[in-house]
Protein backbone atom coordinates (compact mmCIF):
# COMPACT_ATOMS: atom_id res chain seq x y z
CA UNK A 1 0.00 0.00 0.00
CA UNK A 2 1.29 3.43 -0.94
CA UNK A 3 1.86 5.91 1.85
CA UNK A 4 -0.04 8.63 -0.05
CA UNK A 5 -3.14 6.44 -0.33
CA UNK A 6 -2.94 5.63 3.37
CA UNK A 7 -2.62 9.34 4.26
CA UNK A 8 -5.55 10.32 2.07
CA UNK A 9 -7.83 7.66 3.53
CA UNK A 10 -6.70 8.39 7.09
CA UNK A 11 -7.35 12.13 6.63
CA UNK A 12 -10.86 11.51 5.33
CA UNK A 13 -11.67 9.25 8.27
CA UNK A 14 -10.08 11.41 10.96
CA UNK A 15 -11.95 14.49 9.75
CA UNK A 16 -15.23 12.60 9.52
CA UNK A 17 -15.11 10.65 12.78
CA UNK A 18 -12.55 12.51 14.88
CA UNK A 19 -8.88 11.70 15.15
CA UNK A 20 -9.17 10.16 18.61
CA UNK A 21 -12.29 8.11 17.95
CA UNK A 22 -11.23 6.54 14.64
CA UNK A 23 -8.75 3.79 15.49
CA UNK A 24 -5.82 2.29 13.62
CA UNK A 25 -7.61 -1.06 13.75
CA UNK A 26 -10.54 0.49 11.88
CA UNK A 27 -8.21 2.12 9.39
CA UNK A 28 -6.35 -1.13 8.74
CA UNK A 29 -9.63 -3.03 8.40
CA UNK A 30 -11.09 -0.54 5.91
CA UNK A 31 -7.94 -0.62 3.79
CA UNK A 32 -7.59 -4.38 3.98
CA UNK A 33 -4.11 -4.18 5.50
CA UNK A 34 -2.56 -5.05 8.83
CA UNK A 35 -1.71 -2.51 11.53
CA UNK A 36 1.86 -3.65 11.03
CA UNK A 37 1.71 -2.16 7.51
CA UNK A 38 0.64 1.17 8.99
CA UNK A 39 3.54 1.04 11.44
CA UNK A 40 5.96 0.51 8.55
CA UNK A 41 5.15 4.06 7.48
CA UNK A 42 4.44 5.74 10.82
CA UNK A 43 6.01 5.48 14.25
CA UNK A 44 2.67 5.91 16.04
CA UNK A 45 -0.85 7.24 15.61
CA UNK A 46 0.20 10.79 16.41
CA UNK A 47 2.65 10.77 13.49
CA UNK A 48 -0.06 9.36 11.22
CA UNK A 49 -2.55 12.03 12.31
CA UNK A 50 0.03 14.81 11.86
CA UNK A 51 1.10 13.61 8.42
CA UNK A 52 -2.48 13.02 7.26
CA UNK A 53 -3.46 16.54 8.37
CA UNK A 54 -0.41 17.90 6.58
CA UNK A 55 -1.32 15.92 3.44
CA UNK A 56 -4.88 17.29 3.50
CA UNK A 57 -3.70 20.87 4.06
CA UNK A 58 -1.18 20.62 1.20
CA UNK A 59 -4.12 19.71 -1.05
CA UNK A 60 -6.04 22.75 0.22
CA UNK A 61 -2.99 25.00 -0.16
CA UNK A 62 -2.56 23.93 -3.76
CA UNK A 63 -6.11 25.11 -4.51
CA UNK A 64 -5.59 28.36 -2.58
CA UNK A 65 -2.39 29.10 -4.48
CA UNK A 66 -4.27 28.66 -7.75
CA UNK A 67 -6.72 31.33 -6.58
CA UNK A 68 -3.87 33.67 -5.66
CA UNK A 69 -2.44 33.31 -9.16
CA UNK A 70 -5.76 34.02 -10.87
CA UNK A 71 -5.27 37.32 -12.74
CA UNK A 72 -9.01 37.67 -13.44
CA UNK A 73 -9.92 38.12 -9.77
CA UNK A 74 -9.26 41.16 -7.61
CA UNK A 75 -8.11 40.86 -3.99
CA UNK A 76 -11.63 40.81 -2.51
CA UNK A 77 -12.78 38.13 -4.93
CA UNK A 78 -9.71 36.07 -4.04
CA UNK A 79 -10.51 36.32 -0.32
CA UNK A 80 -14.05 35.09 -0.97
CA UNK A 81 -12.80 32.19 -3.10
CA UNK A 82 -10.18 31.25 -0.51
CA UNK A 83 -12.88 30.99 2.14
CA UNK A 84 -15.23 29.20 -0.25
CA UNK A 85 -12.57 26.52 -0.73
CA UNK A 86 -11.77 26.36 2.98
CA UNK A 87 -15.47 26.09 3.88
CA UNK A 88 -15.89 23.20 1.44
CA UNK A 89 -13.22 21.35 3.41
CA UNK A 90 -14.32 22.51 6.86
CA UNK A 91 -17.90 21.37 6.31
CA UNK A 92 -16.57 17.79 6.17
CA UNK A 93 -14.82 18.15 9.54
CA UNK A 94 -16.47 16.96 12.70
CA UNK A 95 -15.95 19.47 15.51
CA UNK A 96 -14.35 16.60 17.43
CA UNK A 97 -11.62 16.43 14.80
CA UNK A 98 -10.27 19.92 15.50
CA UNK A 99 -10.86 19.60 19.24
CA UNK A 100 -9.12 16.20 19.21
CA UNK A 101 -6.07 17.69 17.56
CA UNK A 102 -5.76 20.26 20.32
CA UNK A 103 -6.30 17.73 23.08
CA UNK A 104 -4.60 14.53 21.90
CA UNK A 105 -2.34 15.22 18.92
CA UNK A 106 -0.13 18.27 19.50
CA UNK A 107 2.01 17.65 16.40
CA UNK A 108 -1.06 17.67 14.18
CA UNK A 109 -2.46 20.69 16.00
CA UNK A 110 0.74 22.61 15.27
CA UNK A 111 0.36 21.73 11.57
CA UNK A 112 -3.29 22.86 11.55
CA UNK A 113 -2.65 26.06 13.52
CA UNK A 114 0.30 26.94 11.29
CA UNK A 115 -1.85 26.50 8.19
CA UNK A 116 -4.66 28.62 9.64
CA UNK A 117 -2.22 31.32 10.69
CA UNK A 118 -0.53 31.31 7.26
CA UNK A 119 -3.87 31.68 5.49
CA UNK A 120 -4.91 34.64 7.65
CA UNK A 121 -1.59 36.36 8.37
CA UNK A 122 -0.12 35.83 4.93
CA UNK A 123 -2.79 35.32 2.28
CA UNK A 124 -5.78 37.19 3.68
CA UNK A 125 -3.80 40.00 5.29
CA UNK A 126 -1.82 40.75 2.13
CA UNK A 127 -4.92 40.52 -0.04
CA UNK A 128 -6.58 43.07 2.26
CA UNK A 129 -3.49 45.29 1.98
CA UNK A 130 -3.63 44.94 -1.81
CA UNK A 131 -7.34 45.81 -1.81
CA UNK A 132 -6.66 48.89 0.30
CA UNK A 133 -3.78 50.00 -1.92
CA UNK A 134 -6.11 49.66 -4.92
CA UNK A 135 -8.76 51.75 -3.15
CA UNK A 136 -11.23 48.88 -2.95
CA UNK A 137 -11.20 49.05 0.86
CA UNK A 138 -11.98 52.29 2.67
CA UNK A 139 -8.99 54.30 3.89
CA UNK A 140 -10.14 54.32 7.53
CA UNK A 141 -10.12 50.52 7.84
CA UNK A 142 -7.45 48.93 10.05
CA UNK A 143 -6.45 45.87 8.00
CA UNK A 144 -4.67 44.11 10.85
CA UNK A 145 -7.67 44.48 13.15
CA UNK A 146 -10.07 43.29 10.44
CA UNK A 147 -8.03 40.17 9.80
CA UNK A 148 -7.90 39.44 13.55
CA UNK A 149 -11.61 40.07 14.15
CA UNK A 150 -13.16 38.47 11.13
CA UNK A 151 -10.81 35.97 9.60
CA UNK A 152 -8.50 34.37 12.16
CA UNK A 153 -10.97 32.20 14.06
CA UNK A 154 -13.71 31.47 11.54
CA UNK A 155 -13.46 27.73 12.20
CA UNK A 156 -13.94 28.34 15.93
CA UNK A 157 -17.15 30.23 15.18
CA UNK A 158 -18.61 27.56 12.93
CA UNK A 159 -17.77 24.77 15.39
CA UNK A 160 -18.41 26.66 18.68
CA UNK A 161 -21.50 25.11 20.25
CA UNK A 162 -23.29 23.62 17.29
CA UNK A 163 -21.64 22.69 14.06
CA UNK A 164 -22.99 25.53 11.93
CA UNK A 165 -22.23 23.47 8.82
CA UNK A 166 -24.94 21.05 9.95
CA UNK A 167 -27.38 23.94 10.35
CA UNK A 168 -26.54 26.09 7.31
CA UNK A 169 -25.10 25.61 3.85
CA UNK A 170 -21.52 26.62 3.08
CA UNK A 171 -22.84 29.42 0.87
CA UNK A 172 -25.00 30.88 3.64
CA UNK A 173 -22.07 30.76 6.08
CA UNK A 174 -19.75 32.28 3.47
CA UNK A 175 -22.23 35.09 2.93
CA UNK A 176 -22.72 35.83 6.63
CA UNK A 177 -19.18 35.29 7.94
CA UNK A 178 -17.09 36.59 5.05
CA UNK A 179 -18.97 38.49 2.36
CA UNK A 180 -21.07 40.66 4.67
CA UNK A 181 -17.96 41.61 6.63
CA UNK A 182 -16.15 42.50 3.42
CA UNK A 183 -19.11 44.62 2.32
CA UNK A 184 -18.68 46.62 5.50
CA UNK A 185 -15.09 47.62 4.68
CA UNK A 186 -15.14 48.21 0.92
CA UNK A 187 -15.70 51.59 -0.69
CA UNK A 188 -19.31 52.36 -1.54
CA UNK A 189 -18.68 52.19 -5.30
CA UNK A 190 -17.26 48.64 -5.14
CA UNK A 191 -19.71 45.80 -5.73
CA UNK A 192 -18.70 42.58 -3.96
CA UNK A 193 -18.94 39.75 -6.50
CA UNK A 194 -17.26 36.40 -6.89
Amino acid sequence: MEKTELLKHAASRFTKFGSKRFTLDELANELGISKKTIYKHFKNKEDLVAESVNHLLEEVMSKLNAILEDKDKDAIQKIIWIYKICFNYLKEFKPSFINGLKKYYPKADVVFESFRSDVVHQMIYYLLVDAKENTIIRNDVDIKLVSQLYFLRVDNVVFKSDNLFSLYSSDVLLDHLIINNLKGIVNSDYKVMY
